[in-house]
């Protein structure tokens, strides 16, 4: 995979308040083209918050978000252009995966002529080809999280945002979709934003993980996976950064909670 220094997303003093009520303390992140970092914290610390605030459905209260060097809330802003990997699928089940995902292709500016040749390269890419004329409800979870990430991935989003898509799933079948992602991953140069609570999870698929403070959410600190590719999730090297990572943030969400 190619990747280049230049950042795609950039985040500055971003602070979220509902009335009187501090969702995001302070984060400050930058994501260069290419990479994929994890975003880890404990439980309502703010992390869907965040998410919402980078897929532009919520202005922050205080701060800038900018993509591709544009900023994306404020005067002249721009609509951002991501992709995003729900918990569930959010598949329409009355619509075959083919038009699930012509419906992303509608709404954007690929040409009409084009669309079944994205749709049967991005299928086969997830080794879902066969499945391109199934209803969703008649797939088994896995398969239809592939189908959330070919939709993600269509239009060739700035970034992937991608909330705990595995979190649903038996274990086999997400340690399989955990190393399908990392060749997705490869294979397509996607900027992936990744939130999980799973810190082995973060270190097998990450190359920077972020760590968030208990709510108000504040970035304590960014961690860089010293384990080269490709990874096996068996490797013990991976249960000892996960350990270091353990004795890292439970002082500090511990710390937060008295």
């Amino acid at each position: 995979m190619n990747k280049s220094s230049d950042i795609v997303l950039e985040v500055k003093d971003l602070g979220v308040s509902f009335e009187d009520q501090e969702a995001i303390g302070k984060i400050d992140l930058s994501v260069a083209r290419g990479e994929f970092i994890a975003i880890l914290g404990p439980s309502g610390c703010g992390k869907s918050t965040l998410l919402n605030v980078l897929s532009g459905l919520l202005p922050p209260t205080r701060g800038t978000v900018s993509v591709e060097g544009r900023r994306m809330y404020g005067p002249e802003s721009e609509a951002p252009h991501v992709g995003y990997v729900f918990q569930e699928h959010r598949l329409l089940p009355w619509r075959s995966v083919k038009k699930n995902l012509e419906l992303v292709l509608a709404a954007s500016s690929v040409s009409r002529q084009l669309w079944d040749d994205k749709i049967n390269d991005i299928l086969e890419i997830l080794h879902i080809s066969r499945y391109k004329d199934s209803w969703p409800l008649r797939l088994s979870g896995g398969e239809r999280q592939r189908v959330s990430i070919a939709r993600a991935l269509l239009v060739e989003p700035s970034y992937v945002m991608m909330d705990e898509p595995f979190s649903t799933l038996d274990e086999l079948t997400a340690r399989t979709l955990r190393q399908e992602l990392i060749d997705i991953w490869q294979r397509t140069g996607a900027t992936i934003v990744f939130v999980t609570h799973s810190i082995r999870e973060a270190t097998f698929l990450a190359d920077r993980i972020i760590f968030l403070t208990r709510g108000p959410a504040n970035v304590d600190d960014s961690y860089s996976v010293p384990i080269g590719r490709p990874r096996d999730y068996e490797d013990p090297r991976i249960g000892q950064v996960e350990a270091e990572i353990v004795k890292r943030v439970l002082g500090v969400w511990e710390l937060e909670k008295t």
